[in-house]
C-alpha cells in the first residue's frame, strides 16, 4: 500500500489529481470497452445481483472509460459517495481518510491492450469497474466508510496489516451467499476473467464461512489466484459484524496469535468447500499460469 508519504508533483495534499478524461485516447477507451464486454458477458450468473444493479444505476454500460464528473452525481445521489482520481498507490493513512469521508480513490491510467489480467498496480478498470458498482448499495457503501474509519484507528495501534487482510478477503476477494448459491462480489475477482471462473468453479481453493478474527489472521496471495475465499452471508451482516466488534481487545488477541499460512485450514473453520489445492501445487512446481479460458 504505502510507498511514499509526500504527494508526487502535480497532486494535491490529499493525493488527488484531475482525471483529465478528455486526454484518454481512442485506444485506451477501446481497452476499457473490450474488458467491460468480456466481464459483463460472463458475470450476470456469477456476481451478486447488486453489482449488476450498480452498473445500471451509475449508467456504466455506456461505452468508454467513465468520466468521473458524470459518474459522481449519480453515485452521490445513491449513497453519498464519489470517486476521486489519484496518480497510483497511496499511503495507508490517505486511503483510509478518503474512505472515511466516502471518497473512493481510483487510478486514472488503464492497462495496455496486452495486459488482460493481473496488474501489480490497480488501474481504472479494476478500481472503477471492480469497486464502484457496489458503492451504490447502501450497506456495502456504509461498510466501506466504516472500514476507512477503522483503518485510521488501526494505524494508530500498529495493526494495519491485520486490517489489510480484512479488506483483501472481503472488498477485493470476497464471496457472498445468494439464496443457495455462492456469488462473487470482490473487485479483484469481478475485474479478472480468469479468477471470476476459478473462484466459483475450480475445486482447488477452500471456501470458508467468514469469521472476523480468522480473516484478520489469514495471509493472502498477491501474485496469483487465491487459495482460500471467505463467504459472507450478506452485506448487512458484514457491516453489522465489523461495526459491532470491539477491535481494541481483538487487536490484543491478534498480537499473540500467529498468522495462518496461505491455504491452511484450522479446526474452528466452517468449511463450505474443502479445496484440493491442486492449482497451488501446480504453480509451486514452477508451472505457468493456466491459459485464459474464453467464454
Amino acid at each position: 500500500m504505502a510507498i511514499h508519504h509526500a504527494p508526487p508533483v502535480g497532486a494535491a495534499p490529499d493525493w488527488t489529481i484531475p482525471q483529465d478524461w478528455r486526454s484518454y485516447t481512442a485506444a485506451e477507451h477501446a481497452v476499457w470497452d473490450r474488458l467491460f464486454a468480456r466481464q459483463t458477458r460472463m458475470l450476470p450468473a456469477r456476481v451478486i445481483p447488486a453489482f449488476i444493479d450498480g452498473l445500471d444505476i451509475l449508467r456504466m454500460t455506456r461505452p468508454g472509460i467513465p468520466d468521473f464528473d458524470e459518474l459522481n452525481p449519480r453515485l452521490m445521489k445513491a449513497t453519498g459517495w464519489q470517486v476521486v482520481a489519484v496518480p497510483g498507490l497511496v499511503p495507508d493513512e490517505v486511503f483510509f481518510a478518503h474512505l472515511a469521508q466516502r471518497r473512493f480513490v481510483a487510478g486514472r491510467f488503464i492497462r495496455r491492450a496486452d495486459q488482460s489480467e493481473y496488474l501489480e498496480e490497480p488501474d481504472v478498470f479494476h478500481d472503477v469497474f471492480g469497486h464502484v458498482p457496489l458503492l451504490a448499495h447502501p450497506a456495502f457503501a456504509d461498510y466501506m466508510q466504516a472500514y476507512g474509519e477503522g483503518g485510521l484507528r488501526a494505524a494508530k495501534l500498529g495493526m494495519i496489516e491485520a486490517l489489510a487482510r480484512l479488506y483483501w478477503y472481503t472488498v477485493e476477494f470476497g464471496l457472498v451467499r445468494d439464496g443457495g448459491d455462492l456469488k462473487l462480489y470482490g473487485a479483484g475477482i469481478v475485474s479478472s476473467h480468469g479468477e471470476s471462473l476459478f473462484a466459483l468453479d475450480d475445486s482447488s481453493p477452500h471456501r470458508i464461512a467468514f469469521d472476523l478474527k480468522r480473516v484478520m489472521r489469514s495471509r493472502y496471495r498477491i501474485d496469483d489466484y487465491q487459495q482460500s475465499y471467505f463467504v459472507i452471508d450478506s452485506f448487512e451482516d458484514l457491516l453489522r459484524q465489523t461495526r459491532d466488534a470491539d477491535f481494541a481487545p481483538l487487536y490484543e488477541q491478534l498480537r499473540d496469535c500467529p498468522p495462518i499460512a496461505v491455504g491452511d485450514l484450522i479446526p474452528t473453520d466452517r468449511v463450505i468447500h474443502r479445496g484440493t489445492q491442486a492449482y497451488a501445487r501446480f504453480r509451486a512446481a514452477g508451472q505457468p499460469p493456466l491459459p485464459e479460458r474464453c467464454p
